[in-house]
């Protein structure tokens, strides 16, 4: 997986990088010769379900969180718990694409691997 390509980037750095912002995701998905790589195809499409998700995560905190103002303190605890989670996870993913490892997360890589297989 570590060939690089015309673009003098090699899949897995291509793959890591998709996992910095939502954006990288998006171009590679876009760019050749990114696109016709089904490892960076799928590290960039479960980039995207990933901040798809924290970011449900969130909005379901900030519902409950105005639904019950009264548990202020529990929610922001809980905010800072599942952000220190994601981040985890996000570094986890990180370091497995860069070594050239399709690490699938539960759900999210599965939708991933469908896409990327199109």
């Amino acid at each position: 997986m570590s060939d690089l390509n015309p673009s003098g980037l090699s899949d897995n750095a291509a793959g890591g990088i998709a996992y910095i912002t939502i954006i990288p995701a998006i171009v590679f998905l876009i760019l050749e010769p990114f696109k016709r790589s089904s490892y960076v195809r799928f590290h960039a499409w479960q980039s995207i379900f990933f901040y798809v998700a924290w970011a449900v995560v969130h909005i379901l905190i900030e519902v409950v969180q105005n639904l019950v103002p009264t548990v202020l303190f529990l929610t922001l605890t809980l905010w800072q718990f599942v952000d220190l989670a994601f981040f985890v996870v996000l570094v986890i993913v990180f370091v497995s694409a860069f070594n050239g490892k399709r690490l699938k997360l539960p759900i999210l890589g599965d939708l991933a691997q469908k896409q990327a297989d199109r």
